[in-house]
């Protein structure tokens, strides 16, 4: 099946996914910024670590159409797209190195897959940070907790940088937050009392965790979040930060992150988090 091509009224692409239950994803891009919203890629630098702009520069530019994923299977169904960036002359400007950083994205019941992958076709070896930055909708941040970062260290960004240990039993949202948690697990439950909801984002290869908000003065700064926009979402990233990958020529780096939503009365005591953490049996 031919992938669902449409056109904005500015006759920029956006490619619109779909699975027989009725989920669906888009991918559309707005110039020159990145989009406040969905999951942006960060590559080949996180934040400001580094002399790039900030998140690096894949979240800007325009991607192409895949017409190789090899070696995964063909996508030849209107649920999953391949697409790949290719380093230009203006990205070897900013970042010399030659780079091929592909993307699959397929939708499923409940259920948001992700597949990332870099490959190395330069002659000399390079190291890059890595981040899918995942937006989520939540109904009301201070009644939101994220379990599965609990006792791990973490780089606090509103602290300078300094490293903490979570003393936590679970994350709660009263203010701003900025932290890079280490070395984390491959699930992580994001629970959403009010909606009775809760997001399990399963990764792979991307040992790090980005939790973020930035709550009411930072979100008036911010032109496209809106006033009370902060109360409303919640980042929570899988990444590659503190230890960048390196590949040798003609290496390549996969990781993977699934995303999905399960319905939970977690708030009246029916959903144990720890099932969602560790899998159902």
């Amino acid at each position: 099946m031919p992938l669902n091509i449409v056109h904005d009224k500015d006759g920029l692409p956006r490619i619109i996914l779909t699975e027989p239950t009725g989920s669906s994803a888009e991918s559309f891009w707005k110039p020159p910024k990145a989009i406040r919203g969905g999951i942006p890629v960060c590559f080949p630098q996180f934040g400001n670590l580094g002399l790039l702009e900030q998140h690096g520069f894949a979240r800007n530019r325009f991607w192409s159409l895949d017409e190789d994923a090899s070696p995964l299977p063909p996508a030849n169904n209107q649920s999953t797209v391949d697409l790949i960036l290719k380093s230009t002359e203006e990205d070897i400007k900013a970042w010399p190195r030659g780079f091929e950083l592909r993307l699959r994205i397929s939708i499923s019941p409940g259920k948001l897959t992700l597949i990332p992958r870099v490959r190395n076709v330069d002659n000399k070896a390079f190291s890059f940070m890595f981040a899918l930055r995942n937006y989520l909708s939540v109904s009301d941040i201070s009644e939101v907790r994220v379990e599965g970062l609990e006792t791990l260290d973490y780089f606090d960004y509103l602290m300078n940088k300094e490293r903490f240990t979570e003393q936590a039993d679970a994350i709660t949202f009263d203010g701003e937050i900025d932290r890079v948690y280490l070395s984390t697990p491959t699930k992580i439950a994001i629970i959403d009392h009010e909606k009775k909801r809760t997001f399990e984002l399963r990764k792979d290869g991307m040992p790090d965790s980005v939790v973020w908000n930035p709550w009411d003065k930072k979100a008036k700064a911010l032109p496209d979040m809106g006033v009370d926009g902060y109360k409303t979402m919640l980042c929570v990233d899988s990444a590659a930060i503190e230890n960048p990958i390196v590949l040798k020529p003609f290496e390549e780096w996969r990781g993977r992150q699934e995303l999905s939503t399960v319905s939970s009365s977690y708030c009246s005591g029916q959903l144990d988090p720890r099932r969602v953490l560790h899998g159902f049996h």
